[in-house]
């Protein structure tokens, strides 16, 4: 099973504040619109969304049909197989994909610890 390139989800409080910390560590913004509270910034190879408002928690956040650089793949495992993997593997899932759809779509899941887990196809 292939989940997609990883990033991470922060909720932040203030968007200016959060990303002028994460430049001093080396991050640029690379997608996302700041004043409708959204963000995405790389720093090298790692990738971090700032949301406003958007999300509860810090989420794990998978992204199917994506490499690395946000770039679409040629290939990939649509989210709606994921699922169908998830589900036959007894995973309780959050919010599931219309599986009578094709295109962009995601679905959540929780870790045994809380954390919240987003696939998350934009293709």
């Amino acid at each position: 099973m292939e989940l997609g390139t990883f990033s991470i989800s922060l909720n932040v409080k203030d968007i200016a504040v959060s990303q002028e910390f994460y430049a001093k560590l080396g991050f640029e913004p690379i997608g996302g619109v700041a004043e409708q509270g959204w963000l995405i910034l790389r720093g090298g190879t790692t990738t971090i969304g700032l949301f406003v408002g958007m999300i509860e928690k810090n989420t794990l956040t998978f992204n199917p049909g994506w490499d690395s650089a946000a770039q679409p793949l040629e290939s990939f495992q649509d989210v709606r197989e994921i699922q169908k993997h998830l589900k036959s593997e007894g995973v309780i899932l959050d919010a599931e994909a219309d599986e009578n759809t094709s295109g962009p779509a995601s679905v959540i899941l929780t870790d045994p610890d809380g954390n919240p887990i987003l696939l998350d196809q934009h293709l």
